[in-house]
């Protein structure tokens, strides 16, 4: 004897009435997540290691210089020698003072004083550049200066 089940087999239809909640969620989760790379970096910068570290607390003040050799794109044109790059372009060390009194003008009269200049440099690059790139700070009363560098492995 065989017993028959009246009615369909079908699979009731999915709900889809919250799928545009799951994909805003997502879109906000990487909307949040990632972080956006302001400037490109045309150089090499190899950190060197440290012990003693501090992460910096506020870094809208902070102003970024790169020293070290150019990417190999760059190096055909200018060469193998450590070269300074502000932003996204090569400069000379007189290039410096209207870079810093430009960063100094985007921030309010009050702040103005605390701009922190981080160098990266590359852990080869010889001291000459940087001593001269320092003295040139020095000169444009921009005293705050931090070296970045990764933790020391033990």
């Amino acid at each position: 004897m065989l017993i028959r089940k009246r009615g369909s087999k079908e699979l009731p239809a999915i709900s889809t009435a919250s799928l545009p909640d799951i994909i805003f969620i997502l879109l906000f989760f990487f909307m949040v997540a990632t972080v956006m790379r302001d400037t490109e970096q045309k150089v090499i910068v190899h950190y060197p290691q440290a012990t003693e570290l501090q992460k910096l607390e506020k870094k809208s003040l902070v102003t970024n210089i790169f020293i070290g050799p150019p990417n190999p794109t760059y190096a055909a044109k200018l060469g193998d020698a450590p070269r300074l790059q502000l932003n996204d372009t090569f400069a000379t060390k007189d290039d410096l003072k209207t870079f810093i009194l430009n960063e100094r003008a985007k921030l309010p009269e009050a702040l103005q004083g605390k701009l922190t200049v981080s160098l990266k440099v590359d852990k080869d690059t010889k001291m000459g550049i940087v001593s001269e790139v320092k003295s040139e700070l020095r000169r444009l009363n921009a005293l705050k200066i931090n070296y970045s560098a990764t933790p020391k492995v033990k």
